[in-house]
């Protein structure tokens, strides 16, 4: 079987909760992103991976590490977050209100980066990954993520708006019946329903 890769976007942080864009600024996991991060590795307990790339910002290694792939891992620089610039710790809102209609995917950040800047570091990371013996867990972040994704099945970058992410979540990128001609996406946001008990994040 052609080897897959397997998208982990980190856990909940405190401007992920309150949706505030988090680039560069390094933020740790909430408890309940701790939390987030141990139901992951149950999810993935059965998963056997040849390779497991983690962003360099410590909520994403923190998740890897949780989830019980910490030793395994190694820090890619290439799967940091979108730098968000002047828009960092901002929320969509707040920018729309400054800027209607703004959308990251196609317009970028000032003092940040562009859409192809971003795309041109997926690009990187997914010629590096292609062609490896058995499966490779990534652990990341929401839009680096989502770039990542459209760029596998050959999309242009400002595809990933409509491809929503949640904290926390996995996703599967393989190819259509293991034709490695035909890139597809097998698995998408996927979570463990004890995520959302009541009783979750008290």
């Amino acid at each position: 079987m052609a080897a897959r890769l397997y998208l982990i976007r980190h856990g909940e942080t405190q401007w992920s909760r309150t949706g505030q864009h988090t680039g560069r600024t390094d933020l740790p996991l909430t408890a309940y992103g701790e939390q987030q991060a141990v139901k992951l590795g149950a999810l993935l307990q059965r998963c056997r991976f040849s390779r497991v790339l983690i962003s360099p910002l410590q909520r994403a290694v923190q998740t890897c590490q949780l989830a019980g792939f910490g030793a395994a891992g190694r820090v890619q620089p290439d799967l940091h977050e979108w730098d968000y610039g002047q828009y960092e710790g901002r929320t969509t809102a707040e920018i729309r209100a400054e800027r209607p209609g703004w959308d990251v995917f196609r317009d970028g950040c000032p003092g940040g980066e562009s859409p192809e800047q971003v795309a041109a570091r997926a690009r990187a990371v997914l010629t590096e990954v292609r062609g490896t013996a058995g499966d490779v867990a990534i652990f990341s972040h929401g839009h680096f993520l989502r770039a990542l994704a459209v760029g596998w099945i050959d999309l242009p970058i400002r595809c990933g708006r409509h491809v929503a992410l949640d904290t926390a979540s996995i996703s599967i990128l393989g190819y259509e019946n293991n034709d490695v001609a035909v890139p597809a996406v097998l698995l998408w946001n996927v979570v463990s329903t004890q995520m959302f008990e009541p009783a979750a994040r008290q």
